[in-house]
């Protein structure tokens, strides 16, 4: 199954600039691993080592906000990074 990434600006650098990216697998969790193959330390920007989303990053899918990994992602979706700005 494949659905489409958006990447927000300050993780382009991971996908050479690509604002949208391909991946596959059945839930978040699996198309999150998915991307770190192909992109590596992308994963690590958006889940801790008790693999939770990082407070400042907010996952949808099809509009819907993501409070866990195991939500399913299916054939089409679209799943939204966002990422909280801060700074002095």
């Amino acid at each position: 199954m494949s659905c489409t990434v958006h990447i927000p600006s300050p993780l382009r650098s991971y996908t050479a600039g690509a604002s949208r990216v391909q991946a596959g697998g059945r839930t978040l969790e699996e198309v999150l691993a998915s991307l770190e193959i192909r992109f590596a330390g992308m994963r690590f920007r958006m889940i801790d080592e008790q693999d939770r989303i990082r407070p400042h990053i907010r996952l949808y899918v099809n509009g819907q906000e993501a409070n866990a990994l195991s939500m399913p992602v299916g054939a089409g979706d679209t799943i939204h990074v966002i990422c909280a700005l801060s700074g002095g």
